[in-house]
């Protein structure tokens, strides 16, 4: 049996410094725009017409989600972000142009697409339990002709940027050949690019500065079943293996992060949550902090420090949030070790 990932120790007084030079990022986020709506009630009954609960709603709340939510994570840790992806021509897509005006100039990168809705997903919840949730989406491929104006206008921006984050939750908008133009120009000027990958989109991303799946889908990625019981060091190995990116960044929940660099080095994060109220939105906050992170010149480990204290802090909290920076840097009062 092979022993334990070594844990990599940081002091907080570097870390900090890594936060301070977040302002100075430039980080453009590509992937599917989402609206979450949240409808918050109680139950004190079950329907006569069936075995389900009854909500009496006390109230409706919306979030942006996906891709929407990386940005905005980003964006509350005071980086410099714009945001590419699709819409719908409804009023669900015109909340998301509403809310990116609120936290930054807007670009011409948000396109709207007529014959596809907004995707937005609802969650009823009560007692501060996820209840239901249903999802209004069409995941058919985007058309060839948004395709291609994502890509000249992702290759626009590239002088300008430190990096790219790619937000996949496969609802149609990445797609194999958009990825081979944008890493082919990234690379032209330097640009790193994070993404918080989907199993079936794994192979796209060879050769990216770093992926962030959970262990569900590292262990999908890798070309494992679901039920197998496989070590985490033999998961981060093969996909490491297969894609050849700097780092692959397993997030494991409660146990933390594995990552697993080119160089053949491999390292154990610890969670850190004190208390876990929803893991709604974690991966985002992991990606945007990473992104940024590794935009300040951070290694990669130290990035992952930052990016695991952020996550902890973000399931502490109920329905898709955001991490600000003071909250960040409140974290590091003492060495980190």
């Amino acid at each position: 049996m092979k022993s334990p990932l070594p844990v990599p120790a940081i002091s907080s007084r570097k870390l900090k410094t890594y936060l301070s030079r977040f302002s100075h990022t430039k980080i453009l986020v590509l992937g599917d725009l989402i609206l979450d709506q949240y409808i918050w009630g109680t139950v004190n009954r079950v329907s006569p017409e069936a075995p389900v609960p009854v909500v009496h709603v006390n109230s409706e709340s919306y979030r942006m989600g996906g891709a929407a939510n990386v940005y905005q994570n980003i964006a509350t840790l005071g980086g410099q972000v714009e945001l590419c992806g699709v819409i719908g021509d409804d009023l669900y897509g015109k909340q998301i142009l509403n809310e990116v005006r609120n936290l930054s100039k807007p670009r011409s990168g948000i396109f709207v697409d007529k014959s596809r809705p907004t995707i937005k997903k609802t969650r009823v919840i009560a007692h501060n339990q996820q209840i239901v949730r249903y999802d209004v989406e069409q995941r058919d491929q985007v058309s060839t002709s948004i395709e291609r104006k994502i890509i000249r206008h992702i290759g626009s921006r590239l002088p300008d940027l430190s990096c790219i984050v790619i937000s996949d939750y496969a609802k149609g908008l990445i797609s194999e050949e958009m990825m081979y133009h944008i890493q082919k120009q990234a690379t032209i000027y330097g640009v790193l690019i994070i993404v918080d990958p989907k199993v079936e989109h794994m192979h796209y991303y060879a050769g990216v500065t770093a992926i962030t799946p959970n262990y569900l889908e590292a262990k999908q990625g890798a070309g494992f079943l679901s039920t197998q019981n496989i070590p985490i060091q033999q998961i981060g190995s093969v996909l490491q293996e297969d894609l050849q990116c700097q780092a692959v960044i397993v997030t494991r929940g409660e146990e933390g992060m594995s990552i697993f660099e080119q160089n053949g080095c491999s390292w154990a994060i610890p969670a850190v949550a004190r208390q876990v109220y929803d893991v709604t939105g974690a991966g985002d906050t992991v990606v945007s902090t990473l992104a940024l992170a590794l935009s300040a010149k951070a290694s990669i480990t130290d990035a992952a420090v930052l990016a695991n204290q952020a996550a902890g802090i973000v399931v502490g909290m109920v329905g898709t949030a955001t991490v600000t920076r003071p909250q960040l840097q409140q974290v590091f009062t003492h060495d980190i070790s």
